[in-house]
C-alpha cells in the first residue's frame, strides 16, 4: 500500500469542483468589503464553526482533502489546522488530521513539521503506519538515515505487508551505502594524505609545518609519475639579495639541476629582467648558496640537483641536526653574480651570522 495523502482526483474534475465550490459563501477564499459588510455572507461563514468539535474537524478535513486532491498543499495544511484547531475528541479523526498536514508539509518540504505532526499522531495511535511512513521520508531528506530506517524497522514490526514503507526502507539502505563509501573513501583519502605528510617529513627533516601554510599555493608532495614515491617535488625561492627581487620555481624536481632552472629563467639572448639594469643576471655569470638550519652557506654547484643540495646539507655522523630549512613550505637559494658582487655578499652574511 503506497500512500502520501489523501488520494488525488483527475487535475481536471479537481479544478472544476473547486470552481464551484468557491463560489458558495461558506467556501469563499476572497472577501469584498461588501461582503465583509453582508450579514447573510457572516451568517454563512460562521456555519463552519457550528457543530461539535469533531463535526468541525471532519468538514475542515473533507476541504483540506479536496485541496491536497489538487495539489494546493499549502492551503490543504490551512485546512487541517483548522480541523486541530478545533480540539476533536475522535483520536482518529485527528491522527488523520496530524497525518494528512504531515502529507502537505512533506510536499512543501517542511521536514521539522512533518516529523512534528507525526510524533503526536503517534501519541495518539502507536502504530500509525503513515506517520511511520511519513517520518522515515523526511528523515531520509535531512539524511538521517539510521533514524529513518528505525522508524521503517518499527512500523514493519506491526505492518509487515506495507508495501510502501519496504520501498522507502529499500531507499534509506541505498543511501545509507553510498553514504557509508564516501565516509570509508574520505577516511582512506584522509589517512594516505596523513601517511604522505609524514613520508614527506621524514624526507625533508621539517617539522609538522611542512605541509605549508595559506600563504604558499603550492606545497612540496612526491612525484606523481614516481611510483616509488621517492622523487619529491619542492616549490623553491630564488632570491636575489642584491636587489631585493625573488622568483618561485612552483614545481622544482628534486632530481634536476639547478642549471636547467637558471638557463630558462636567465637565457643569454634574451633582454635582462627590468631591475637587472646592468645585465649581470645571464645563467653562466651566477652562483647559488644554500643557507641551512645551522645557518651554514653551501655554494651550489650548477650540475647539483636539488636531491644533491639536500644531502650535502645533511649533518655527518656526531653533529647537531642540519639540513635545508623550509620556511611556510618553501626552501629558499641566494642567487648573485659571480665576482666581486659574490664577494661582497658572501661577507656580509657571514658578519650578520656572527653578530647574531
Amino acid at each position: 500500500m503506497a500512500f502520501i495523502g489523501p488520494e488525488e482526483a483527475p487535475q481536471s474534475d479537481f479544478d472544476e469542483k473547486l470552481a464551484a465550490v468557491e463560489k458558495l459563501p461558506l467556501f469563499t477564499k476572497t472577501l469584498t468589503d461588501e461582503d465583509t459588510d453582508n450579514v447573510a455572507m457572516q451568517a454563512l461563514q460562521s456555519l463552519a464553526y457550528e457543530g461539535t468539535p469533531d463535526e468541525i474537524a471532519a468538514n475542515f478535513k473533507e476541504q483540506g482533502n479536496d485541496y491536497f486532491k489538487g495539489k494546493r498543499y499549502r492551503e490543504a495544511a490551512g485546512f487541517y489546522t483548522q480541523g486541530i484547531d478545533a480540539k476533536p475528541t475522535d483520536k482518529v479523526l485527528l491522527e488523520a488530521l496530524l497525518c494528512n498536514r504531515a502529507a502537505c508539509n512533506l510536499e512543501l518540504q517542511n521536514y521539522g513539521s512533518v516529523l512534528r505532526d507525526c510524533a503526536k499522531a503517534m501519541t495518539i495511535n502507536a502504530k500509525s503506519s503513515k506517520s511511520f511512513y511519513r517520518s522515515a521520508l523526511a528523515l531520509l531528506a535531512l539524511d538521517r538515515l539510521d533514524e529513518a530506517l528505525d522508524c521503517c524497522e518499527r512500523c514493519l514490526s506491526f505492518d509487515g505487508s506495507n508495501q510502501a514503507i519496504r520501498g522507502v526502507q529499500d531507499r534509506v539502505a541505498k543511501a545509507k551505502t553510498e553514504k557509508d563509501c564516501r565516509q570509508r573513501e574520505r577516511e582512506e583519502r584522509l589517512l594516505k594524505e596523513r601517511n604522505e605528510r609524514q613520508l614527506l617529513q621524514a624526507a625533508l627533516k621539517a617539522p609538522s609545518s611542512v605541509a605549508g601554510t595559506s600563504e604558499n599555493p603550492y606545497s612540496p608532495r612526491f612525484d606523481p609519475d614516481d611510483a616509488s614515491r621517492s622523487t619529491l617535488i619542492l616549490p623553491v625561492f630564488f632570491l636575489y639579495p642584491q636587489h631585493a627581487a625573488s622568483d618561485v620555481i612552483a614545481d622544482f624536481v628534486e632530481d634536476t639541476t639547478f642549471s636547467a632552472h637558471l638557463s630558462q629563467m636567465f637565457p643569454p639572448q634574451s633582454p635582462p629582467p627590468g631591475w637587472d639594469e646592468k645585465g649581470e643576471y645571464t645563467a653562466t655569470a651566477l652562483v647559488v648558496y644554500a643557507m641551512t638550519r645551522r645557518k651554514r652557506l653551501l655554494k651550489v654547484g650548477k650540475k647539483m640537483t636539488l636531491r644533491d643540495v639536500c644531502s650535502a646539507a645533511i649533518e655527518k655522523t656526531g653533529e647537531p641536526i642540519d639540513g635545508l630549512e623550509l620556511k611556510d613550505g618553501y626552501l629558499t637559494f641566494a642567487v648573485v653574480p659571480r665576482g666581486e658582487v659574490e664577494q661582497n655578499w658572501v661577507a656580509e652574511f657571514k658578519r650578520t651570522i656572527d653578530n647574531q
